[in-house]
């Protein structure tokens, strides 16, 4: 091992609330911290040193490269020139491939299938005669999703026809993955983060809940078997190791009725899924991506306590009652500093409490006062 001493900077590719959470870990860990971003107002700034400019800017990455000992990214879609730019110059985690198999649907299926892992029936469509027969043999009904630049439900439509998924493409005009719908019971997730010197930790399983396509809600222990567990486990060890990763990687998995996981997709960085660790006891994915990307030893970071975590968004007309909110027993208020805009995540709420009876009926007030609504 050669662990990075206290006292070096860590820079970071990005600067929103992820990058803003990772900076505050690594600040408390004696880490002096920078960050690349274009947005004058990102989130991060508040916390850290920050370099305004494109990700295309070669002079401003050279100053990233010259004042950080490691360099480490909040999230995938960061042009493979500034990476590659980056990784002459100073380390980089996780490395380039790893973001370039995130990025593309097509080449994540793939990659997923050769590390042995299973996935949803699917077909490529390149074009629109890829499309013939393609949706009689995914059972009718799909998803067609672009193959890039989707995230929280964009660029994706549910097809019924032959006609809609046409039409479906059409629109979107890109290449594209049409994938067959599963009958899940489950959607949950997991991470590993694996150092330079190969040593890795492995989080819990965390259940999750989307609402339109965006995350509404997680917690912690995820209702599942042993089974499902430890499958689950063994295909994050399975493709970390496949990749080589350094850093921190998401599994967002299905599990359907007879204990199939299937993997769904991925992302090589701290996850949605995981802002419950924060207030779990333990390790947050945030200090475990640090101290992978750092070299230091790692242990398991799985909630000691029961946790759950509900997304805070923007607003149209009326602002959540934050007093209320605050008021829910074991709740932990997280706000990111970002501009109010409809639907946009502005922070989440934590709940965590040795009761997990006490973690569930807070998180059904927190869904009832953000959403109107409760989730089962």
């Amino acid at each position: 091992m050669n662990p990075l001493k206290p006292g070096s900077t860590i820079g970071f590719l990005g600067g929103g609330q992820l990058a803003r959470m990772l900076a505050m870990a690594a600040t408390s860990m004696g880490y002096k911290t920078v960050f690349l971003e274009p947005d004058p107002h990102a989130p991060a700034a508040e916390v850290s040193q920050h370099i305004q400019a494109p990700y295309t800017d070669e002079a401003a990455l050279a100053k990233l490269a010259e004042l950080s000992d490691v360099v480490t990214l909040e999230f995938e879609n960061v042009p493979d020139d500034a990476l590659n730019f980056l990784e002459s110059r100073v380390p980089v985690y996780p490395q380039a491939q790893a973001f370039q198999v995130s990025r593309n649907r097509i080449l994540e299926k793939q990659t997923l299938q050769d590390a042995g892992l299973q996935v949803a029936p699917y077909r490529v469509i390149r074009t629109e005669a890829d499309l013939e027969g393609a949706l009689a043999e995914l059972g009718g009904k799909a998803i067609l999703k672009t193959a890039e630049l989707g995230y929280d439900g964009k660029g994706q439509a549910r097809v019924f026809s032959d006609q809609e998924a046409l039409e479906a493409f059409q629109k979107f005009g890109v290449d594209s993955v049409l994938e067959s719908f599963v009958p899940f019971v489950r959607e949950i997730s997991v991470q590993i983060a694996r150092a330079p010197s190969g040593y890795a930790s492995l989080s819990g399983i965390v259940e999750n809940v989307h609402h339109q396509g965006i995350l509404k809600r997680s917690i912690f222990p995820a209702r599942v078997s042993e089974q499902v567990v430890g499958t689950a486990r063994e295909f994050a060890v399975k493709l970390a190791e496949h990749l080589n990763l350094v850093g921190l990687l998401t599994l967002e998995l299905f599990v359907l009725p007879d204990d199939t996981v299937l993997v769904n997709e991925i992302a090589p960085r701290v996850h949605n899924s995981g802002h419950l660790t924060m207030n779990g006891g333990g390790i947050s994915q945030f200090e475990a991506q640090i101290r992978a990307v750092a070299d230091l030893p790692q242990w398991d970071f799985e909630p000691y306590m029961a946790c759950s975590m509900v997304n805070i968004l923007g607003w149209e007309k009326i602002e959540p009652e934050w007093d209320a909110l605050t008021g829910i027993q074991g709740a932990h208020l997280h706000l990111y500093g970002k501009a109010n805009r409809a639907g946009r995540k502005i922070g989440h709420l934590n709940i965590a409490h040795f009761d997990p009876n006490v973690v569930w009926g807070s998180t059904k007030i927190a869904e009832m006062l953000l959403f109107g609504d409760v989730s089962p």
